[in-house]
């Protein structure tokens, strides 16, 4: 399966007794999947705790309650300790998270909500209930008037050109392009909205706002994975 389409005669052939799909737009694979007599859930979490939830549900559809109860409360316990750690910063830096450029859409809700966990402040909270991408798109002029520290972009699918982003109109004056606070966290890290957005994606946003913020950070926080971050060398400046 892709995310908008499947082979129906390869899912047959694997006999699942359950197939679980995410969201809205797999509406038409989950009702052709249900008339072919397949037993079908559909999640769809948007949320921090949403995606718990939907770990605990999985959980408990196949006999396995206590595991991955025991599962969602070891990653809330990994969540609250890169909190803690981001407690250290003087102060959060302002970051513009980019889940596509052209239109350009800004962060989903459990993106925004691990940028905040990690130590940074969304520069668009109001738009992090926006379920539907269309609903993100942002104008280039408000990335300007909200004046991010960092930019962080994900481009769905397709790596992240740094050289696009500093020769947008007007943001040369941004302080993240002047500064070259520009990095680039895999999609497959952090817009998914499972286990790997609350560890390995929520543990690189941490590294690169501790790389920010000018603190090392704590060796169990470490992510497995480095992020990319933008090629010119200037020396990002102490913020406390």
């Amino acid at each position: 399966s892709a995310y908008l389409s499947a082979d129906y005669e390869k899912i047959a052939a694997l006999e699942p007794d359950l197939i679980l799909a995410f969201s809205d737009l797999q509406a038409e694979l989950t009702r052709e999947l249900v008339k072919r007599g397949f037993a079908v859930f559909t999640f769809n979490q948007r949320s921090v705790a949403e995606i718990l939830d939907a770990i605990r549900v999985i959980g408990g559809i196949v006999g396995a309650g206590a595991r991955a109860e025991a599962l969602a409360a070891r990653f809330e316990q990994g969540l609250e300790d890169i909190r803690s750690s981001a407690g250290r910063f003087g102060a959060r830096a302002r970051v513009h998270f980019e889940e596509w450029d052209s239109p350009l859409i800004s962060g989903i809700r459990w993106v925004e909500e691990l940028v905040e966990i990690a130590g940074g402040d969304p520069i668009f909270p109001g738009l992090r209930n926006a379920s539907l991408a269309a609903d993100r798109i942002v104008d280039p002029a408000a990335v300007i008037e909200r004046k991010p520290e960092v930019i962080i972009g994900s481009w769905c699918g397709k790596g992240v050109n740094f050289g696009k982003i500093r020769a947008r109109e007007g943001w040369s004056g941004i302080t993240a392009v002047r500064n070259d606070a520009l990095y680039e966290v895999r999609s497959s890290y952090i817009l998914q909205p499972g286990p790997a957005a609350l560890t390995e994606g929520v543990r690189q946003l941490h590294a690169i706002l501790c790389e920010v913020a000018g603190h090392d950070v704590p060796a169990d926080l470490r992510p497995e994975k480095a992020f990319t971050r933008s090629g010119a060398s200037k020396k990002l400046q102490r913020r406390d």
